[in-house]
């Protein structure tokens, strides 16, 4: 179940990717750097349940490569269909932007809220904190990157 779950997260993060370089290259840019960020500590959770599950530390790499590729098969098909189809663009976002939320909100924050070991009971406001602090300041760098799109250059020199 998580292998799946994890391979069509992935598919829709590479449709949102795919999609953002095909409008431009800032975007695309910022999309892949925004997914990365989410991704990364995503991809390691995933690799600490399925070991916890039973797997070989070989079989969960391989699973969670796997799954990982479903990324590219997203990213090809959203670069062609906004290549191609510069309306659909938006409902790709539409879409991926509903399934981080639906991860973000039935994954994620029921974990924030119910904490299972003593420490956490006893430290609730401190994780509290933190875990405000991190979901405000990825929130505040998605801002900043959305209001600056336009003045962000890269420049590669060819």
């Amino acid at each position: 179940m998580v292998i799946m779950g994890d391979g069509m997260h992935n598919f829709s993060d590479g449709l949102a990717i795919g999609a953002a370089f095909s409008a431009n290259i800032t975007g695309g840019i910022s999309t892949s750097v925004a997914v990365f960020c989410h991704e990364l500590p995503h991809e390691l959770g995933d690799f600490a349940v399925l070991l916890k599950a039973g797997m070989s530390v070989k079989q969960a790499i391989i699973y969670n490569v796997l799954s990982a590729l479903m990324a590219y098969v997203g990213m090809l098909i959203g670069t062609a269909v906004g290549t191609y189809t510069h309306n659909v663009t938006s409902w790709i976002f539409a879409i991926t932007a509903g399934m981080f939320l639906y991860v973000a909100l039935v994954d994620m924050l029921p974990e924030m809220l119910h904490g299972d070991s003593e420490e956490h009971k006893r430290c609730q406001v401190g994780h509290f904190i933190l875990q405000n602090v991190g979901m405000l300041t990825g929130f505040s760098i998605m801002l900043l990157i959305a209001i600056f799109e336009d003045r962000i250059v890269f420049d590669f020199g060819f």
